[in-house]
Protein backbone atom coordinates (compact mmCIF):
# COMPACT_ATOMS: atom_id res chain seq x y z
CA UNK A 1 0.00 0.00 0.00
CA UNK A 2 1.29 3.43 -0.84
CA UNK A 3 1.83 5.84 1.98
CA UNK A 4 3.21 9.32 2.41
CA UNK A 5 5.89 9.98 4.97
CA UNK A 6 7.07 13.14 6.67
CA UNK A 7 9.69 15.18 4.85
CA UNK A 8 13.25 14.47 5.81
CA UNK A 9 16.64 13.34 4.61
CA UNK A 10 19.34 10.86 5.54
CA UNK A 11 21.11 13.72 7.32
CA UNK A 12 17.95 14.43 9.31
CA UNK A 13 17.79 10.77 10.32
CA UNK A 14 21.31 10.94 11.80
CA UNK A 15 20.83 14.26 13.57
CA UNK A 16 20.13 13.98 17.32
CA UNK A 17 16.67 15.07 18.44
CA UNK A 18 17.02 17.95 20.87
CA UNK A 19 14.85 20.09 23.13
CA UNK A 20 15.57 23.75 23.87
CA UNK A 21 16.68 24.59 27.37
CA UNK A 22 14.18 26.12 29.79
CA UNK A 23 14.87 29.55 31.27
CA UNK A 24 13.01 32.19 33.26
CA UNK A 25 11.73 33.77 30.04
CA UNK A 26 10.27 30.53 28.64
CA UNK A 27 6.70 31.17 27.53
CA UNK A 28 3.76 29.05 26.52
CA UNK A 29 3.18 28.60 22.80
CA UNK A 30 -0.07 29.35 21.02
CA UNK A 31 -1.07 27.55 17.83
CA UNK A 32 -2.71 28.90 14.71
CA UNK A 33 -5.02 26.42 12.90
CA UNK A 34 -3.58 27.66 9.58
CA UNK A 35 -0.25 26.04 10.49
CA UNK A 36 -1.73 22.54 10.39
CA UNK A 37 -1.62 20.44 7.23
CA UNK A 38 -2.71 17.12 8.68
CA UNK A 39 -6.42 17.63 7.89
CA UNK A 40 -5.88 17.55 4.12
CA UNK A 41 -3.50 14.54 4.10
CA UNK A 42 -5.49 11.62 5.53
CA UNK A 43 -3.15 8.98 4.08
CA UNK A 44 0.09 10.57 5.31
CA UNK A 45 2.11 9.64 8.37
CA UNK A 46 2.92 13.04 9.89
CA UNK A 47 5.23 13.74 12.81
CA UNK A 48 5.93 16.82 14.92
CA UNK A 49 8.46 17.21 17.74
CA UNK A 50 7.94 20.53 19.45
CA UNK A 51 6.48 22.59 22.25
CA UNK A 52 2.73 21.86 22.23
CA UNK A 53 0.62 24.86 21.30
CA UNK A 54 -2.53 26.01 23.03
CA UNK A 55 -5.24 25.89 20.36
CA UNK A 56 -7.60 28.76 19.74
CA UNK A 57 -10.27 26.28 18.66
CA UNK A 58 -10.74 22.50 18.26
CA UNK A 59 -9.71 20.65 15.12
CA UNK A 60 -10.07 17.10 13.82
CA UNK A 61 -8.41 14.86 11.25
CA UNK A 62 -8.82 11.39 9.82
CA UNK A 63 -5.79 9.83 11.52
CA UNK A 64 -5.31 8.49 15.02
CA UNK A 65 -2.83 10.51 17.05
CA UNK A 66 -0.10 9.30 19.37
CA UNK A 67 1.37 11.79 21.85
CA UNK A 68 4.48 11.25 23.97
CA UNK A 69 5.36 13.92 26.53
CA UNK A 70 9.09 14.38 27.04
CA UNK A 71 8.84 17.24 29.49
CA UNK A 72 6.25 19.32 31.32
CA UNK A 73 2.52 18.73 31.02
CA UNK A 74 -0.42 19.57 28.76
CA UNK A 75 -4.21 19.38 28.88
CA UNK A 76 -6.67 18.39 26.13
CA UNK A 77 -10.38 18.97 25.83
CA UNK A 78 -11.52 15.86 23.99
CA UNK A 79 -14.93 14.72 22.83
CA UNK A 80 -16.81 14.60 26.12
CA UNK A 81 -13.82 14.34 28.44
CA UNK A 82 -10.60 16.02 29.56
CA UNK A 83 -7.12 14.51 29.42
CA UNK A 84 -4.07 15.85 31.23
CA UNK A 85 -0.71 14.42 30.18
CA UNK A 86 2.56 14.69 32.07
CA UNK A 87 6.17 13.80 31.33
CA UNK A 88 6.54 10.13 30.43
CA UNK A 89 2.89 9.67 29.40
CA UNK A 90 2.03 7.95 26.13
CA UNK A 91 -1.48 8.71 24.83
CA UNK A 92 -3.36 7.39 21.81
CA UNK A 93 -6.65 8.89 20.59
CA UNK A 94 -8.84 9.01 17.49
CA UNK A 95 -8.35 12.35 15.74
CA UNK A 96 -11.73 12.08 14.01
CA UNK A 97 -13.35 13.61 17.10
CA UNK A 98 -12.80 17.35 17.68
CA UNK A 99 -9.96 17.91 20.16
CA UNK A 100 -8.17 20.96 21.53
CA UNK A 101 -5.07 21.64 23.61
CA UNK A 102 -6.36 24.11 26.20
CA UNK A 103 -3.32 24.50 28.46
CA UNK A 104 0.35 23.52 28.81
CA UNK A 105 3.20 24.21 31.16
CA UNK A 106 5.73 26.69 29.79
CA UNK A 107 8.42 23.99 29.64
CA UNK A 108 6.26 21.38 27.84
CA UNK A 109 7.80 19.40 24.97
CA UNK A 110 6.18 16.49 23.16
CA UNK A 111 6.01 14.37 20.04
CA UNK A 112 2.75 14.03 18.09
CA UNK A 113 2.50 11.26 15.50
CA UNK A 114 -0.54 11.27 13.20
CA UNK A 115 -1.03 7.73 11.97
CA UNK A 116 -3.30 6.77 9.03
CA UNK A 117 -5.83 4.02 9.65
CA UNK A 118 -3.88 1.84 7.21
CA UNK A 119 -1.28 1.52 9.96
CA UNK A 120 -3.73 1.77 12.84
CA UNK A 121 -5.41 -1.44 11.75
CA UNK A 122 -2.09 -3.24 11.73
CA UNK A 123 -2.16 -2.95 15.52
CA UNK A 124 -2.88 -6.16 17.40
CA UNK A 125 -5.26 -4.61 19.88
CA UNK A 126 -8.51 -6.05 21.15
CA UNK A 127 -11.38 -5.21 18.75
CA UNK A 128 -13.31 -3.73 21.67
CA UNK A 129 -10.45 -1.34 22.38
CA UNK A 130 -10.23 -0.31 18.71
CA UNK A 131 -13.97 0.34 18.77
CA UNK A 132 -13.74 2.52 21.90
CA UNK A 133 -10.82 4.52 20.53
CA UNK A 134 -12.72 5.31 17.35
CA UNK A 135 -15.69 6.43 19.43
CA UNK A 136 -13.67 9.08 21.22
CA UNK A 137 -11.86 7.29 24.05
CA UNK A 138 -8.25 8.13 24.94
CA UNK A 139 -5.83 5.45 26.11
CA UNK A 140 -2.99 6.54 28.40
CA UNK A 141 -0.14 4.45 29.77
CA UNK A 142 1.83 5.63 32.78
CA UNK A 143 3.82 2.46 33.34
CA UNK A 144 7.40 3.35 34.25
CA UNK A 145 9.61 2.75 31.21
CA UNK A 146 13.02 4.34 31.09
CA UNK A 147 13.45 3.48 27.42
CA UNK A 148 10.55 5.43 25.89
CA UNK A 149 12.36 8.76 25.51
CA UNK A 150 15.44 7.26 23.84
CA UNK A 151 13.34 4.98 21.65
CA UNK A 152 11.07 7.83 20.58
CA UNK A 153 14.08 9.86 19.48
CA UNK A 154 15.26 6.94 17.34
CA UNK A 155 11.80 6.42 15.83
CA UNK A 156 11.60 10.10 14.91
CA UNK A 157 14.91 9.85 13.05
CA UNK A 158 13.79 6.69 11.27
CA UNK A 159 10.45 8.20 10.23
CA UNK A 160 12.26 11.18 8.71
CA UNK A 161 14.74 9.07 6.74
CA UNK A 162 14.96 8.92 2.94
CA UNK A 163 15.40 5.14 3.10
CA UNK A 164 11.85 3.73 2.94
CA UNK A 165 12.95 0.49 4.61
CA UNK A 166 14.18 2.53 7.55
CA UNK A 167 10.85 4.38 7.65
CA UNK A 168 8.96 1.08 7.63
CA UNK A 169 11.19 -0.29 10.39
CA UNK A 170 10.43 2.79 12.50
CA UNK A 171 6.69 2.33 11.92
CA UNK A 172 6.88 -1.35 12.90
CA UNK A 173 8.76 -0.58 16.12
CA UNK A 174 6.31 2.17 16.97
CA UNK A 175 3.31 -0.10 16.42
CA UNK A 176 4.86 -2.74 18.66
CA UNK A 177 5.31 -0.14 21.41
CA UNK A 178 1.64 0.80 21.14
CA UNK A 179 0.63 -2.88 21.25
CA UNK A 180 2.60 -3.30 24.45
CA UNK A 181 0.23 -0.87 26.19
CA UNK A 182 -2.26 -3.71 26.68
CA UNK A 183 0.28 -5.61 28.81
CA UNK A 184 0.85 -2.64 31.14
CA UNK A 185 -1.35 -0.70 33.55
CA UNK A 186 -3.28 1.82 31.45
CA UNK A 187 -6.24 4.13 31.68
CA UNK A 188 -9.02 4.29 29.12
CA UNK A 189 -10.80 7.63 29.43
CA UNK A 190 -14.13 7.54 27.62
CA UNK A 191 -16.43 10.40 26.57
CA UNK A 192 -18.40 9.97 29.79
CA UNK A 193 -15.33 11.38 31.52
CA UNK A 194 -15.01 8.38 33.83
CA UNK A 195 -11.51 6.78 33.81
CA UNK A 196 -11.69 3.03 33.39
CA UNK A 197 -8.84 0.73 34.33
CA UNK A 198 -7.73 -1.23 31.30
CA UNK A 199 -6.86 -4.87 31.05
CA UNK A 200 -5.11 -7.04 28.54
CA UNK A 201 -7.13 -8.73 25.83
CA UNK A 202 -6.52 -11.00 22.86
CA UNK A 203 -7.07 -9.92 19.29
CA UNK A 204 -7.89 -12.72 16.87
CA UNK A 205 -9.39 -10.46 14.20
CA UNK A 206 -7.50 -9.62 11.01
CA UNK A 207 -7.89 -6.04 9.82
CA UNK A 208 -6.39 -6.66 6.37
CA UNK A 209 -9.64 -5.84 4.55
CA UNK A 210 -10.16 -2.73 6.65
CA UNK A 211 -6.66 -1.49 5.90
CA UNK A 212 -7.26 -1.95 2.16
CA UNK A 213 -10.62 -0.18 2.39
CA UNK A 214 -9.14 2.76 4.34
CA UNK A 215 -6.28 3.06 1.87
CA UNK A 216 -8.69 3.16 -1.09
CA UNK A 217 -10.98 5.71 0.55
CA UNK A 218 -8.05 7.93 1.55
CA UNK A 219 -6.89 8.01 -2.06
CA UNK A 220 -10.35 8.53 -3.61
CA UNK A 221 -12.64 10.27 -1.11
CA UNK A 222 -12.88 13.45 -3.21
CA UNK A 223 -14.32 11.43 -6.08
CA UNK A 224 -17.87 10.11 -6.50
CA UNK A 225 -17.32 6.69 -4.90
CA UNK A 226 -19.89 4.31 -3.46
CA UNK A 227 -19.90 1.10 -1.44
CA UNK A 228 -19.50 -1.07 -4.53
CA UNK A 229 -16.31 0.80 -5.55
CA UNK A 230 -14.92 0.53 -2.03
CA UNK A 231 -15.70 -3.18 -1.72
CA UNK A 232 -14.18 -3.91 -5.11
CA UNK A 233 -10.87 -2.42 -3.95
CA UNK A 234 -10.68 -5.17 -1.30
CA UNK A 235 -12.19 -7.84 -3.58
CA UNK A 236 -15.08 -8.48 -1.19
CA UNK A 237 -18.88 -8.22 -1.40
CA UNK A 238 -20.36 -4.76 -0.66
CA UNK A 239 -22.57 -6.10 2.15
CA UNK A 240 -19.57 -7.78 3.77
CA UNK A 241 -17.51 -4.61 3.37
CA UNK A 242 -20.19 -2.58 5.15
CA UNK A 243 -20.53 -5.17 7.89
CA UNK A 244 -16.83 -5.71 8.63
CA UNK A 245 -16.07 -1.97 8.55
CA UNK A 246 -18.91 -1.14 10.94
CA UNK A 247 -18.02 -4.01 13.26
CA UNK A 248 -14.32 -3.08 13.37
CA UNK A 249 -14.50 0.72 13.51
CA UNK A 250 -17.93 1.55 14.86
CA UNK A 251 -18.41 3.78 11.80
CA UNK A 252 -20.31 3.18 8.59
CA UNK A 253 -18.44 3.50 5.30
CA UNK A 254 -20.41 6.65 4.54
CA UNK A 255 -19.49 8.19 7.91
CA UNK A 256 -15.80 7.53 7.30
CA UNK A 257 -15.90 8.93 3.75
CA UNK A 258 -17.63 12.04 5.10
CA UNK A 259 -15.01 12.39 7.84
CA UNK A 260 -12.20 12.53 5.27
CA UNK A 261 -14.17 14.97 3.13
CA UNK A 262 -14.86 17.21 6.13
CA UNK A 263 -11.21 17.08 7.21
CA UNK A 264 -10.15 18.16 3.74
CA UNK A 265 -12.78 20.92 3.68
CA UNK A 266 -11.63 22.10 7.12
CA UNK A 267 -8.10 22.61 5.76
CA UNK A 268 -9.42 24.52 2.72
CA UNK A 269 -11.59 26.77 4.88
CA UNK A 270 -8.59 27.67 7.01
CA UNK A 271 -6.10 28.35 4.22
CA UNK A 272 -7.88 28.91 0.90
CA UNK A 273 -9.98 31.79 -0.44
CA UNK A 274 -12.35 29.60 -2.45
CA UNK A 275 -16.05 30.15 -1.81
CA UNK A 276 -18.04 27.64 0.23
CA UNK A 277 -19.66 26.00 -2.79
CA UNK A 278 -16.29 25.42 -4.46
CA UNK A 279 -14.94 23.90 -1.24
CA UNK A 280 -17.99 21.65 -0.90
CA UNK A 281 -17.64 20.30 -4.42
CA UNK A 282 -13.84 20.01 -4.28
CA UNK A 283 -14.09 18.04 -1.03
CA UNK A 284 -16.34 15.44 -2.64
CA UNK A 285 -19.79 16.58 -1.50
CA UNK A 286 -22.36 16.58 -4.26
CA UNK A 287 -24.25 19.63 -3.02
CA UNK A 288 -23.87 22.64 -0.77
CA UNK A 289 -26.81 21.59 1.40
CA UNK A 290 -25.27 18.17 2.12
CA UNK A 291 -21.95 19.81 2.94
CA UNK A 292 -23.49 22.39 5.28
CA UNK A 293 -25.50 19.74 7.10
CA UNK A 294 -22.52 17.38 7.55
CA UNK A 295 -20.18 20.20 8.58
CA UNK A 296 -22.57 21.56 11.19
CA UNK A 297 -23.09 18.05 12.59
CA UNK A 298 -19.31 17.63 13.02
CA UNK A 299 -18.28 21.07 14.27
CA UNK A 300 -21.45 22.56 15.71
CA UNK A 301 -21.17 25.57 13.40
CA UNK A 302 -21.54 26.49 9.75
CA UNK A 303 -18.55 26.38 7.37
CA UNK A 304 -18.53 30.18 7.10
CA UNK A 305 -18.51 30.59 10.90
CA UNK A 306 -15.72 28.04 11.16
CA UNK A 307 -13.66 29.94 8.57
CA UNK A 308 -14.19 33.21 10.42
CA UNK A 309 -13.25 31.75 13.81
CA UNK A 310 -10.22 29.86 12.50
CA UNK A 311 -8.72 33.04 11.08
CA UNK A 312 -9.31 35.19 14.13
CA UNK A 313 -7.02 35.33 17.14
CA UNK A 314 -8.58 35.79 20.58
CA UNK A 315 -7.95 39.26 21.96
CA UNK A 316 -4.77 39.40 24.01
CA UNK A 317 -3.20 36.32 22.44
CA UNK A 318 -1.94 37.76 19.16
CA UNK A 319 1.37 38.95 20.60
CA UNK A 320 1.97 35.58 22.25
CA UNK A 321 1.47 33.37 19.18
CA UNK A 322 4.78 32.04 17.93
CA UNK A 323 5.82 33.26 14.51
Amino acid sequence: MSQSKPPGSAEDARRPISMPSVGPDTAKRYWRPSRSGVESLPNALMVSHEQPGIMSMPHWHAQVELNYVFRGDMEYRMHGHMVRLKAGDLCLFWGGQPHQVIDTSADAWFTAIHMPLVNFFRLRLAPGLIHKLMHGASIITRAPDGTDSANMERWLRYLAAEDLQQVEHGISELLMRIERIRFEPFFLVEPSGIPERGSAGSDSTSFANIATICDYIANNFRQDIDCADIAQSADIHPKYAMSVFKRSTGMTLNEYVNLLRLSYAQAMLIRDEANILEIALDSGFGSLSNFNKAFRRMSGMSPSDFRRDSRSVPEGLASRIAS
